[in-house]
């Protein structure tokens, strides 16, 4: 059950996509001052090194994230070079030697004196240990709530938001387990819908693999039922980095499915997925898609 380790897998073009979206969703969220109850399901350590052996073993921060590392924020779509522009902030000395997980960057987004929270669910015993401290060491710890547990029950236990003043209840939650469990995927239909129907103007960006699997082939479909049947807009956003040797193994693409989205999000996420082609993209197969609608 507690196999899987994101360390191997940090910094890859997954990790960019979904922070691409997250980061992009948040900032518009935002643009109003009203507090905004954040949730991350599965929150893993936190930080992770990019010059660790697991890093290095994988090759995927190296093939991923480190491949944009030399580029200019200003030279590139807005969206594309905020998230940069975050990433450098915890490597100060420009080695890029860490990257951090929702959970950091999410925490360097919180704005306490408006009221934003941020409620993080973690059960891998080791990476909740990391996780606790490098909150404990956020100058926005008092904001954070770490629990060690099943982000999927206690999804419901966080909607709808408590109100904050003026009577106001927004929420953004991300879910993003490691599907290395078969079940995850249904766990995340059923843990969607019921997210919905008890909160439905709440955002929702979930995360996905795109593998040769029937559960990841549907997920997004089923997904984006849930959206329609609650009248909501959705979006659904691909990134395919391909693969130079057409034999090679190892997740190659992945996708982000956002339930009320920013009505941004979809212009921008055209605007950047083109150029994370070019500098991650490894050949057969690579490709983006960003489609919209409902609402």
């Amino acid at each position: 059950m507690f196999s899987y380790r994101h360390a191997f897998h940090a910094g890859n073009h997954a990790d960019v996509l979904k922070h691409l979206t997250l980061l992009a969703t948040v900032r518009h969220l935002q643009q109003k001052d009203s507090a905004i109850h954040f949730t991350d399901t599965h929150g893993g350590a936190g930080l992770y090194r990019l010059d660790s052996d697991m890093a290095r073993q994988s090759g995927e921060a190296a093939a991923g994230l480190l491949q944009l590392r030399d580029l200019s924020p200003d030279a590139l779509p807005a969206a594309l070079g905020d998230y940069l522009r975050q990433v450098a902030q915890f490597n100060p000395d420009g080695a890029w030697r860490v990257y951090p997980g929702s959970p950091l960057l999410l925490m360097s987004l919180l704005r306490p004196a408006a009221g934003d929270r941020l409620r993080v669910f973690e059960m891998h015993p080791s990476d909740q240990k990391h996780l606790r401290g490098h909150i404990a060491q956020h100058p926005a710890q008092r904001a954070v709530q770490m629990v060690l547990g099943d982000g999927f029950e206690a999804l419901r236990s966080q909607l709808p938001p408590p109100a904050t003043a003026g009577n106001s209840r927004r929420a953004c939650v991300l879910i993003d387990p490691s599907y290395e469990v078969k079940t995850d995927y249904a766990r995340v239909v059923q843990s969607v819908d019921d997210a919905v129907r008890r909160f439905p103007t709440g955002t929702y960006l979930i995360w996905y693999p795109i593998i040769g699997r029937a559960e990841a082939h549907d997920l997004p479909r089923k997904l984006r039922l849930i959206a329609q049947r609650a009248q909501r807009p959705w979006l659904h956003a691909t990134l395919s980095v391909g693969r130079a040797d057409p034999h090679a193994r190892g997740l190659n693409a992945s996708g982000m499915v956002v339930i009320n989205p920013p009505y941004t999000l979809a212009s921008q996420l055209k605007e950047c997925l083109p150029t994370l082609v070019t500098h991650l993209g490894q050949g057969l197969g690579q490709g983006h898609s960003v489609e919209a609608g409902g609402g």
